[in-house]
């Protein structure tokens, strides 16, 4: 089966089905990334955050090694996190962001949050520290503007750190303003999104502008529960969308599994998503969601859009104690 592919701004090509890094444990995730390639994974996304790159690369660099895999074969995406906004910190992270994966450049680099926070050293920065400070008591903002961070972006572009870059958990306004300055291309646009967070106009939106969606918690509440008490405080007592009669009843008709449903609802409206899991069937259940694979109706991918109750579960505003209301 052929991975089925989207053409960003920037003239690459990106896979439709990928394998997430958020919460892959550092010690596993070489081990992980190996096996998902054997699989036949391609499409890698993860981030500063995770504080798995240099794992994962790991992994990928065996499977190179190996025979599985060649480097123009896989598709890394990652992110610069919140501390690193200022021009200079941007660059030095980019940097050291391509050491960490070993693998001579990064596919797609995109800004992890709209919001610039005070600069935090990166060897004291350490998982989960979040959005936070290392004892998790302060969170500040700084007064750095988004057009420098983009434009570091782009300086990483030029200097061949990365191939393409783009943006995370970014809105309409935010999109509109990167354009009227940018250089190169916004390529991808990563939100989460499932049928309880739909977010019509602003896929519409990134769609007409040729910037490539990626979505993120495919399955809504599942990827939150596992969380502490303030991240799943939203996803508790919501009804799992495995369960949803609309998302039973399509996997009923095609045969599939209520994930692969999920899944295909996004990948049918060429929007890519980064599904991740440690079960061998699930992983290859996981990538046969191509165009490929089976076909949605008009109705049910309708029916399962209708399950849109704006329900966003990664909120900072939410979630932390001194709300971000990067959402508001």
């Amino acid at each position: 089966m052929g991975l089925d592919t989207i053409t960003l701004a920037s003239g690459h090509q990106m896979p439709l089905v990928g394998f997430g890094m958020w919460k892959v444990p550092a010690d596993k995730a070489a081990d992980i990334v190996y096996n998902a390639i054997r699989e036949g994974y391609r499409l890698f996304d993860g981030a500063y955050d995770y504080q798995n790159e240099k794992e994962a690369g790991e992994g990928i660099r065996r499977a190179i090694k190996d025979g599985l895999v060649k480097r123009d074969e896989i598709f890394v995406t990652t992110k610069l996190w919140n501390n690193y906004h200022q021009k200079d910190h941007a660059l030095q992270m980019a940097k050291a962001q391509n050491e960490a994966w070993g693998l001579d450049y990064i596919d797609l680099y995109l800004i992890h949050f709209p919001v610039a926070l005070k600069y935090i050293e990166p060897e004291k920065l350490k998982y989960p520290a979040w959005w936070m400070d290392v004892e998790h008591k302060v969170i500040e903002t700084a007064p750095i503007p988004l057009q420098e961070t983009w434009q570091a972006l782009e300086e990483v572009v030029d200097m061949g750190i990365a191939k393409s870059i783009g943006i995370s958990n970014a809105q309409a306004q935010t999109l509109y303003d990167i354009q009227r300055y940018a250089r190169h291309p916004i390529s991808s646009l990563q939100i989460e999104h499932h049928p309880y967070l739909v977010q019509p106009e602003l896929v519409e939106l990134a769609q007409e502008e040729k910037i490539a969606i990626t979505a993120y918690s495919s399955f809504g509440p599942q990827s939150f529960l596992e969380l502490p008490t303030a991240f799943r405080a939203r996803a508790k007592d919501v009804s799992l969308l495995f369960d949803v009669d609309a998302v039973k009843k399509a996997a009923a008709r095609v045969g599939r599994t209520p994930a692969q449903v999920l899944l295909r609802w996004a990948t049918q409206r060429n929007i890519a998503v980064i599904p991740k899991s440690n079960n061998s069937t699930r992983l290859q259940q996981n990538l046969e969601v191509g165009s490929d694979s089976f076909t949605l109706t008009s109705e049910e991918i309708v029916s399962i859009s209708a399950l849109d109750k704006g329900l966003r579960f990664n909120d900072p505003g939410f979630y932390l104690d001194k709300p971000l209301r990067i959402f508001a």
